[in-house]
């Protein structure tokens, strides 16, 4: 003997409801690194995403966000120099970046002397073995 089985009549605007809940409950993430060997190690680096207020990353930190999915605007400077990198994710995604204190030409010369510090460079990228 087989039992049928009816489907219930859903509340007017239940799929709706299922369905807004569901897109509010994906999320991407955001990885930002400050643990590369090339960095000095001092001078902070100040990350944000979007319009949110930044993070401070010192030398060894790193720092995760959740985001919802779509076009994020990434920003990172040292007070000095500025760099944003554009990306798109989707629900699910995890995109890792890495930034970089460098030091290059000016930060241990005589203007360093004088000033007490030269130039730090920052470098901001996309990490293919995260992303």
């Amino acid at each position: 003997m087989s039992t049928v089985l009816t489907p219930t009549e859903a509340a007017p605007g239940a799929i709706d409801r299922l369905v807004h809940d569901l897109e509010q409950s994906w999320a991407a993430t955001i990885t930002i690194r400050r643990q590369s060997k090339a960095d000095v190690g001092y001078r902070d680096i100040y990350v944000a995403v979007d319009d949110q207020p930044p993070s401070i990353l010192q030398a060894g930190e790193e720092i995760a966000l959740t985001v919802p999915p779509g076009p994020h605007r990434l920003k990172a400077h040292n007070t000095l120099f500025k760099k944003h990198l554009d990306v798109t994710l989707g629900p699910g995604e995890h995109a890792s970046f890495t930034v970089i204190n460098k030091a290059g030409f000016g930060t241990y010369s005589v203007f360093a002397f004088f000033f007490g510090g030269g130039p730090l460079y920052l470098t901001f990228t996309r990490d293919s073995a995260h992303g």
